[in-house]
């Protein structure tokens, strides 16, 4: 029971998270990128409530990205001439991508508005949890005097009402110093209202009361990368990926923040680990890489390998096309 509601915790202050990011206005005449979002299943109950839009530039990299309701309205503003693509993620998991996004000048005069690109696809409940399970390493036997606080601090956070949950976790902490889910759980919601530094104390007095916590670190490196402090948050999620070798998570994010600093080599060996633990979007970024270093042959490897992981990728007729035409018989 304990674990199953730390889950809960966890999964529903990452769903909480925002992570809005401008971009910054270019000189000259800049682009608009904008659409609906419709997501939609057989059980409205179990549809994301709200989704992360995360806009790169090839081959720069990330741009900015927002948090939007599933049946919102996107917009990302002053955007330089160039192709995009566009990964829509639920919880930290990637559930979409719209990749070849082309604004080009000629094409300016197509809409006074800008580029409209909808986001519109079936939801399909993954088998287990979003974001794994506890590890035993995260696991803390909590003494009575705090076992009620910190379970208010949950409910609290189920109901969205946060500042409730911090006053809670601070009294849990404040009792037991020693309590490095509370501060874990703590910097969560730090994070989730955008209170970076906050969470970036709250993880540390995790990392050390409790040193061997994956989970904590890999928290961290999400606060750093969220900050675009790539060469930051290398230690701690290397840290997490040498707690936990096979977390999907720690690897894909630290092969992002590889690529993010142009270290395309230190980056494929964790994004191969995470594309075979539960990361299949890790594919998508290999591909990536691989088709900007000119290797499309390796790159349509790739695309088909998550095409088989994920046959109901919206953009899928896309990577097909690539993969027919650059795959080596």
């Amino acid at each position: 029971m304990l674990r199953t509601r730390l889950l809960l915790l966890s999964l529903i202050i990452l769903a909480a998270v925002v992570l809005a990011q401008p971009v910054a206005a270019q000189s000259g005449r800049t682009r608009t990128l904008f659409g609906d979002v419709r997501i939609t299943g057989e059980d409205n109950n179990l549809v994301p409530q709200e989704v992360t839009l995360i806009l790169r530039k090839v081959p720069e990299g990330e741009m900015a990205r927002q948090t939007v309701s599933s049946r919102g309205r996107y917009r990302f503003n002053n955007l330089p001439e160039g192709e995009y693509e566009l990964i829509i993620e639920s919880e930290g998991k990637e559930i979409g991508r719209m990749s070849q996004i082309y604004m080009r000048e000629r094409d300016l005069s197509n809409s006074p508005y800008g580029f409209q690109y909808d986001l519109d696809f079936k939801w399909k409940s993954p088998a287990q949890p979003v974001g794994g399970v506890i590890s035993a390493a995260d696991v803390y036997e909590r003494p009575a005097a705090t076992k009620s606080v910190f379970q208010k601090a949950e409910e609290a956070v189920a109901k969205k009402k946060f500042d409730q949950a911090i006053d809670l976790l601070k009294q849990v902490v404040e009792t037991d110093k020693n309590d490095f889910q509370a501060w874990t759980a703590l910097g969560s919601i730090y994070f989730s209202e955008q209170k970076f530094d906050d969470a970036k104390d709250a993880y540390l007095k995790a990392i050390e009361v409790h040193p061997t916590s994956p989970r904590a670190y890999l928290n961290l490196g999400r606060v750093l990368s969220s900050q675009k402090k790539f060469e930051e948050a290398v230690e701690p999620l290397t840290k997490a990926v040498e707690l936990q070798p096979t977390s999907g998570d720690a690897n894909y994010l630290l092969g992002e923040c590889y690529l993010q600093l142009k270290k395309g080599s230190k980056a494929i060996p964790y994004l191969n680990e995470a594309a075979n633990n539960g990361r299949p979007d890790a594919h998508l970024r290999l591909g990536w890489l691989y088709n900007a270093a000119g290797m499309k042959d390796k790159a349509a490897i790739e695309y088909e390998e998550y095409l088989k992981k994920n046959p109901n990728y919206p953009d899928r007729n896309k990577l097909k096309e690539y993969i027919a035409t650059n795959k080596k018989s």
